[in-house]
């Protein structure tokens, strides 16, 4: 059995020999199964995960941290899905529903590009009456207007739902979006890859298959995308297993996935709290920092970027999460919609300085990137 770095990871306070062997599994380099995840899931031994994740992290992609100078535009709230984990959708006519005009994005676009944003980060929801060729003109105006800027927008259940409204196939409308400008996806509408579970959160949208389908699309089209998943909601230990597995296997197929993002849910607003199925309080910042942590020991060797989403972990945990497997903060993000919707703890803006400021603090060294994770700038000083 391999025994490296066992003071670093505490070999003599740990008392379970299943998890002293994913340990040595790990650091040996072997690939590690679905019970070896469910084993990491299952222990309480935080510092071990935090120790090895930061060990995989270093040896991965060294000390460095990267941000993007991007901003975050959420064209509408106008929603048929209705997924009971969501706080950000409205019925059409709803008190609080909105949908931006192409000229209203663009004026967005304008505003932050004039203060050097160059990637743009553009979701929204299932709006039953917008035609598939609003957005298809949205990404060309922006395109034409502003050719040095970067879209990374729309979902892959977006995307489904394009091509349910335009009788096109889902590789077709990929093809047509890129076409007009579309430089990356984001990695939205993932939440929870289990069927049975997504028709109790998600009935109306994209299915597991579908979801993973789409992205192996893209990819193969030359369009790079990031992952997700939601959790600390109705979700078990082995279904986050599985969920870090389906991307790990779809990776090898296409080797398109730039960053993964953990993303803990947040009850407040939502249908899932309305109707007493969670708790208020959401996943604990224990658990935060286990999934951060097991996401890097699952993922390391197939999607080398972990993203800690300042936005829905909040600044002093998306800090604390460099040391457990993390390596990206976002970026300064400017409007974010749809956790502020569900009562995240932060929102807003994150200035660039205090980017720099928590990512140095934590003992790391800044770096920006685009959002296809292009190093633009190293800040060694």
């Amino acid at each position: 059995m391999v025994r490296r770095g066992t003071e670093l990871l505490l070999y003599k306070y740990i008392n379970d020999s299943d998890l002293k062997d994913v340990i040595d599994k790990s650091l040996a380099g072997e690939e590690l199964d679905r019970s070896d995840g469910i084993t990491l899931f299952n222990t309480n031994n935080l510092l071990a995960l935090g120790a090895l994740a930061d060990e995989l992290r270093k040896r991965t992609v060294g000390d460095i941290v990267t941000f993007a100078l991007n901003r975050h535009i959420n064209y509408t709230n106008v929603c048929i899905s209705k997924c009971s984990f969501c706080a950000y959708y409205r019925e059409k006519g709803q008190a609080g529903s909105y949908t931006m005009s192409i000229d209203e994005i663009l004026k967005k676009v304008e505003g932050s590009v004039k203060k050097g944003i160059k990637d743009f980060h553009i979701v929204g929801s299932h709006h039953p009456d917008l035609p598939f060729e609003f957005y298809e003109e949205m990404v060309k105006m922006i395109k034409k207007k502003f050719p040095e800027v970067h879209i990374q927008a729309f979902t892959a259940a977006e995307i489904n739902y394009f091509s349910e409204i335009s009788g096109l196939s889902t590789k077709e409308v990929l093809q047509r979006l890129k076409d007009a400008g579309l430089g990356s996806m984001p990695g939205g509408g993932a939440e929870i890859l289990n069927e049975e579970l997504r028709k109790k959160i998600c009935p109306n949208k994209v299915s597991a298959e579908g979801w993973i389908k789409i992205m192996k699309e893209a990819h193969l089209l030359g369009i790079k995308s990031n992952a997700t998943m939601l959790f600390g909601h109705l979700e078990s230990k082995e279904d986050r297993v599985d969920h870090l597995l389906w991307l790990r296997k779809a990776q090898k197929e296409t080797n398109g996935f730039q960053a993964f993002i953990p993303l803990p849910f947040h009850p407040k607003n939502t249908p899932l709290l309305k109707d007493g199925l969670v708790s208020e309080e959401g996943p604990s910042g224990f658990d935060i920092l286990r999934t951060i942590a097991i996401s890097r020991i699952m993922l390391n060797d197939y999607i080398t970027n972990i993203k800690a989403y300042w936005v829905m972990l909040g600044e002093k945990l998306a800090q604390i999460s460099l040391h457990y497997g993390a390596n990206d903060l976002e970026g300064t993000v400017v409007e974010e919609r749809i956790t502020k919707a569900a009562g995240g703890i932060a929102g807003g803006m994150m200035t660039e300085k205090k980017l720099l400021a928590l990512i140095r603090n934590a003992g790391r060294i800044p770096a920006l990137r685009t959002s296809v994770h292009e190093i633009l700038r190293v800040y060694r000083e």
